[in-house]
């Protein structure tokens, strides 16, 4: 079954029974999948994506047409299930509940704590890519990726990896992608890069959660990182 059906089914569940803010959403899921630990975490990266997107909007306060493309783009919704996507984003939107007290929650999912958690950094990884498709990261959509990093645990250094990933970053560009130093031969940039595609191999990825729908957030992360070790290889080459 598509991943959009079972949420279109929890969507409507939860909307039956009460008013639901964003946090008690995130409950829900928690409870609603416990049996099923590998739907729960396709249903919990879906719905991050999907109510972060709507709070990075808020936060920003413009939405440009690149970004509604952009989130189009990996929320590849059927007809019949796009008004229940709908109705999450909006529900995000209108939510008090602050992105934080969320993302607190999405951390929370992760069991075994946040630390080194693989799913959290796909979905802000996800989310830098909805933020940087207009070609800029607007200060307000930084603090707010910045600020979702630090609930998240994700390590400073780590941190830059991403950016890296979508915004340019000058001449330390590749390597920062890489998270590798200067100075390191091309047999050892060789060898971290072969672990890093391994590691983030689109198969991989949905092993750990993400969902076949948003494939195309693991294709993006792998293409960045097969251009930063291409310049690399040749820069040492040429050296």
């Amino acid at each position: 079954m598509s991943i959009w059906l079972r949420i279109g089914e929890f969507i409507q569940r939860i909307s039956a029974s009460a008013s639901h803010g964003v946090v008690e959403v995130v409950e829900a899921v928690r409870t609603v999948f416990a049996g099923d630990p590998e739907l729960r975490r396709r249903v919990a990266f879906s719905v991050a994506m999907i109510a972060l997107s709507a709070k990075m909007a808020k936060a920003d306060g413009v939405v440009t047409q690149d970004e509604v493309r952009a989130f189009q783009s990996i929320f590849e919704v059927p007809k019949s299930e796009a008004r229940n996507v709908a109705r999450l984003y909006d529900l995000a939107k209108r939510d008090i509940a602050g992105f934080e007290a969320y993302a607190e929650q999405m951390a929370g999912l992760c069991g075994n704590g946040a630390h080194n958690c693989m799913m959290l950094e796909d979905i802000l990884d996800g989310l830098f890519y909805i933020a940087t498709a207009d070609g800029v990261l607007h200060e307000r959509e930084g603090q707010f990726l910045r600020r979702i990093a630090e609930i998240f645990e994700i390590e400073d250094a780590h941190y830059e990896t991403i950016l890296a990933r979508h915004v340019d970053l000058g001449d330390a560009d590749p390597y920062v992608v890489l998270g590798i130093e200067r100075g390191k031969t091309l047999v050892e940039v060789k060898k971290h890069y072969r672990k890093l595609v391994a590691d983030n191999h689109p198969d991989r990825l949905i092993a750990r959660g993400l969902p076949q729908e948003f494939i195309k957030i693991a294709t993006t992360r792998l293409a960045a990182i097969n251009a930063a070790y291409e310049l690399i290889e040749r820069s040492l080459q040429a050296a």
